[in-house]
């Protein structure tokens, strides 16, 4: 089984930038799409981006396209989400899972991990 613990959350002003990170352990997440996820106090969870197992494709929900940007690291075994030019209504739980392929918006997965928090002030 693979555990996804992300990290790189925090507080941000209005235009600020984060990078998260997703690291897996347990099995390499190198032959998985894996995507990003979000969800804001409620509200359901939203998709967020996803990037192909080589890297060399992404796909990115319309509120963050030109914004965000994924990427991967299979050396670290670690799928990162750079977030700039951050607003009010990024703020949420981020989480990451693996994904059946590079436009599904299905997780793999049927368990999530603990997630991190991104609050951006106005």
């Amino acid at each position: 089984q693979v555990q996804l613990v992300e990290s790189g959350g925090g507080l941000v002003q209005t235009g600020g930038s984060l990078r998260l990170s997703c690291a897996a352990s347990g099995r390499t997440l190198s032959k998985y799409y894996v995507g990003w996820f979000r969800q804001a106090p409620g509200k359901e969870r939203e998709f967020v981006a996803a990037i192909s197992w080589s890297g060399g494709s992404t796909s990115y929900g319309d509120s963050v396209k030109g914004r965000f940007t994924i990427s991967r690291d299979s050396t670290r075994n670690t799928v990162y989400l750079r977030m700039n030019s951050l607003k009010p209504e990024d703020t949420a739980v981020y989480y990451c899972n693996a994904l059946r392929g590079l436009n599904s918006r299905s997780p793999l997965f049927d368990y999530w991990g603990q997630g991190t928090q991104v609050t951006v002030s106005s």
